[in-house]
């Protein structure tokens, strides 16, 4: 019968169905290859099934991508799919994204960004259980999940002290952003912990919206008494750093060790020697995000406002 299907089909622990008839049902929907409409299962139990992953522009980005592979990963763990909307930062095409995602019933949404900053969540999204990724809202009312810089700062510097350096300069980013001032914070806390003073003499900026680390490192390598070691913001940054400091015939890490920050492989393994550089932990804020959400939603809308800053590990290679 039509009720006995559906019993098998919806409540597979129903204990007065005979296994011979349940076995029957199964065989049968394997042979006609039907499957259950999901959409009516969702409505009818008040889960789609669904998240909805809304970003500015991870989706195009080789750097970010793991963001979304984390997220996929333990989605797909806890039987949910992810609907990925990538708005290239246009404003109308996040507002038709909005009510499309919040026309498919999704459980809730993950919003990113590619680089970890303040936003403006839009109104309607405010109706679903919701997780911030490499981003936050000022009044922090919104779980969120972000890189630490400041330990990532920390970590780097820290690094090239234990190596016995004792100049190292810092070529910071020249946007005002969360990564560029707490990675400044983390080189000055740990030069003062090794009783260093800090130089200011020692610090240069990229131009704005800008990675070029070239025009830094070149002015930084000529000073009367110049670093021996260079933390680069970024392994752009880096990079640029590395031709500048050929130019100037010196060698890396003899004469100077070089220390980056995001673990772009394209860009850190494939340097000659390969960059020693701080790893943005991509996939693990995936990952924590959309489990953040699942238990968000397992809790009744329960919701702790986070502020969850993820730990940046050392990738150790052969510039320092």
């Amino acid at each position: 019968s039509q009720t006995t299907v559906s019993l098998v089909l919806n409540n597979p622990e129903t204990p007065n169905i005979p296994d011979e008839t349940r076995q029957r049902v199964m065989a049968s929907v394997a042979e006609l290859g039907y499957r259950p409409n999901a959409l009516a299962q969702g409505l009818r139990m008040k889960r789609s099934g669904v998240f909805g992953f809304i970003t500015d522009s991870i989706a195009i980005s080789p750097h970010a991508g793991k963001i979304f592979e984390g997220a996929q990963d333990i989605a797909w763990e806890n039987d949910k799919i992810l609907i990925l909307v990538n708005t290239k930062t246009d404003p109308l095409m996040e507002a038709s994204a909005v009510d499309i995602l919040l026309g498919r019933r999704v459980e809730g949404i993950i919003y990113a960004t590619m680089y970890h900053r303040a936003v403006t969540i839009p109104a309607a999204l405010r109706e679903l259980p919701m997780v911030l990724l490499d981003c936050f809202v000022e009044d922090q009312q919104i779980p969120s999940v972000v890189p630490d810089e400041f330990g990532g700062g920390y970590t780097a510097v820290k690094f090239l002290l234990e190596k016995g350096h004792r100049r190292i300069g810092f070529i910071n980013s020249g946007d005002d952003i969360p990564a560029s001032s707490g990675r400044f914070e983390g080189y000055k806390v740990a030069l003062e912990e090794y009783g260093i003073p800090f130089d200011p003499e020692l610090v240069g900026r990229t131009e704005r919206h800008t990675d070029n680390g070239y025009p830094c490192a070149r002015a930084l390598m000529q000073i009367k008494n110049r670093p021996t070691a260079l933390f680069c913001f970024n392994d752009r940054t880096a990079m640029g750093a590395y031709d500048a400091i050929r130019q100037l015939n010196l060698k890396i890490p003899n004469d100077v060790a070089v220390v980056g920050f995001d673990n772009q492989e394209i860009i850190s393994a494939n340097l000659y020697p390969a960059l020693t550089t701080i790893e943005l932990p991509h996939y693990q804020m995936g990952v924590w995000a959309v489990q953040k959400l699942v238990d968000i939603l397992s809790s009744n809308g329960q919701v702790e406002p986070i502020q969850y800053k993820m730990p940046c590990p050392i990738i150790v290679r052969d510039s320092a």
